[in-house]
């Protein structure tokens, strides 16, 4: 990981705007910006303030941060979720890390992580206790902007995207059934995107106790622009779509209008939420060699699991428990590591987004967990249970026989 640059070389122009698109009565959504080095700088907008634009402005040495959360349960419940979201974690976030000592990355990253675990633990907490609002949750997109670099924490279907040269690419993974397939190689993106199953997604703040959340890195430079948006307009607007019409408009609130104009002339079947952030500033590289992409964090290289394998130990080990006789099972070396990219997200619950007028959880259909296999434990198959069914199918032949005869 590299080191922070000075955050007073990086700047930010931001536009973020929610609206209730043509088929919704209620508008679920809410979306956070805030300046962490400035506790006065902080909008956090629900329905009733639709709009925030920040001209250019300096980033401050505690850095800047952008969320969309997306409300589900039924009006009342869906609101009021999303809005716990934005307030908890801005909470969470100014403790653990703008009044705290620490100015290192990790310490940042890992702020985040834990300001969306505990956002999850109070909307949950809050459900449980409150029949009437059982089984609310919400999405949520967060993404905190220090020196150079994006760290985003994923939970559920919002998105953000990259746009980088006129290309727009989705830095987040979405924790749905429909991404589950796709990566499962059984569709493609494309039949993903039309799928009738889209909005079923796998994970939420608040239906459970706990949640996986997804914490990725994303370095940044010159002339990038950051969206963070609800499925309300990625799911209208494409995101070709998305860095061509950013790319036509005159300013950074013109394009962002676009979007939502486009996502409502399309039907507007959800509520609609975005955050437009234009980086730029000679903290920034002028270009990077890396290409946009989801990129799970992984911390510092001393955080990492990094313990050595002696093969030598482990054969000897093996031996001496063979000489044994009884079974023998080594316990493994415990060692506390992040999940790589290629690690399948924990199976939580699904709940359902509802494409016509509400959004409710769907009924709790866990994914079949994989089987856990322990290494170096395989044995020979027995010949036991195969013996047994031969000897059945004989009878059930000899007595036919019998019959027939």
């Amino acid at each position: 990981m590299t080191a922070p640059v000075p955050a007073a070389a990086v700047s930010i122009e931001v536009v973020g705007r929610t609206d209730v698109g043509r088929r919704r009565e209620h508008n679920e959504d809410a979306f956070l910006v805030a300046d962490l080095s400035s506790p006065q700088t902080t909008q956090a907008v629900t329905e009733e303030r639709e709009r925030v634009v920040w001209p250019r402005r300096t980033v401050g040495e505690r850095g800047a941060l952008f969320m969309v959360a997306d409300g589900m349960g039924g009006a009342a419940a869906g609101e009021l979720a999303s809005g716990m979201a934005c307030a908890v974690i801005l909470e969470e976030v100014r403790t653990q890390w703008a009044e705290a000592t620490a100015t290192d990355p990790d310490h940042f990253a890992q702020a985040l992580r834990l300001a969306t675990e505990r956002a999850n633990q109070r909307i949950h907490a809050h459900a449980t206790s409150n029949p009437d609002t059982k089984g609310m949750g919400t999405t949520v997109t967060l993404a905190g902007l220090l020196g150079d670099t994006l760290y985003l924490c994923q939970v559920g279907d919002s998105r953000a995207y990259l746009v980088r040269r006129g290309l727009a690419t989705q830095i987040t993974k979405d924790q749905s059934l429909m991404q589950r397939l796709v990566d499962a190689g059984e569709l493609t993106a494309e039949e993903a995107e039309v799928s009738e199953r889209r909005n079923i997604i796998l994970q939420a703040l608040g239906p459970e106790a706990r949640v996986k959340v997804d914490l990725t890195v994303q370095r940044v430079q010159r002339g990038d622009v950051l969206v963070v948006c609800s499925d309300g307009l990625s799911g209208q607007v494409r995101g070709p779509e998305i860095a061509q019409r950013l790319g036509a408009a005159d300013t950074l609130e013109a394009g962002c209008d676009a979007l939502i104009d486009r996502a409502n002339a399309t039907g507007g079947p959800d509520n609609i939420t975005a955050i437009v952030v234009r980086l730029d500033g000679t903290g920034l590289p002028p270009t990077l060699a890396e290409v946009p992409r989801h990129q799970v964090y992984a911390g510092p290289a001393h955080d990492r699991a990094t313990v050595p394998v002696d093969a030598a130990a482990v054969a000897a080990a093996v031996a001496a428990a063979e000489g044994a006789g009884d079974a023998t099972v080594v316990p493994p070396t415990r060692v506390t590591a992040r999940p790589s990219s290629s690690a399948a997200p924990t199976a939580a619950p699904a709940s359902s987004k509802a494409p016509a007028s509400s959004k409710a959880p769907a009924s709790s259909a866990k994914p079949d967990a994989p089987k856990k296999k322990r290494a170096g434990a395989s044995q020979a198959p027995s010949l036991a249970p195969s013996l047994t069914v031969f000897a059945i199918l004989v009878l059930i032949f000899v007595a036919l026989g019998i019959l027939l005869s």
